[in-house]
């Protein structure tokens, strides 16, 4: 088998004169001495390989099982040394594969911050996704923490936490 896939990827570099492309550099691996617990570490891809200053679309997910409430709100926290850009026109949630109407995104660049508020609060259980398209990539590659938090309708007005996406950019 190993032979069969060196084959496969010397033959594709000789056919098109560009290596073979793999998708394990645009999805989370495993992580040691992060800082955050491995239950917290939320999973995402990176549909175009999270190169530095290239352009990218970050999915960033949040599995059925840490839904336990209805979600009014989400808001998603990033570094300050994370100094990419984001286009609030090209974000959505998706639930089940398919787009939730959205009444309103707000990107705080300063704050760094991006909330976003679906115009129905999104099912308790429901596996979600997080899809931040045309985004710029920071100029330089590093390791980027990206921290969800929600907010459920009708409970008190604060944030609850619900996990944090590594991003590595390269």
């Amino acid at each position: 088998m190993r032979r069969l896939l060196s084959a496969l990827a010397v033959t594709s570099f000789l056919v098109t004169g560009l290596p073979a492309l793999t998708w394990a550099q645009s999805l989370p691996g495993f992580t040691l001495f992060s800082g955050v617990k491995a239950e917290n570490q939320l999973p995402f891809r990176l549909d175009f390989g999270g190169q530095a200053n290239g352009w990218d679309r970050y999915i960033l997910r949040i599995p059925a099982k840490r839904m336990k409430l209805a979600v009014g709100q989400f808001a998603i926290n990033y570094p300050d040394y994370y100094k990419g850009t984001f286009d609030q026109k090209k974000i959505e949630v998706r639930v089940k594969g398919k787009a939730v109407p959205l009444s309103e995104v707000k990107w705080d660049k300063e704050g760094k911050l991006i909330n976003i508020f679906p115009q129905e609060p999104v099912p308790a259980g429901s596996a979600v996704e997080v899809v931040l398209s045309n985004v710029k990539n920071p100029s330089f590659g590093g390791v980027y923490y990206f921290n969800c938090q929600v907010l459920s309708p009708g409970d008190v007005p604060l944030l609850r936490y619900m996990g944090t996406w590594i991003l590595s950019i390269n």
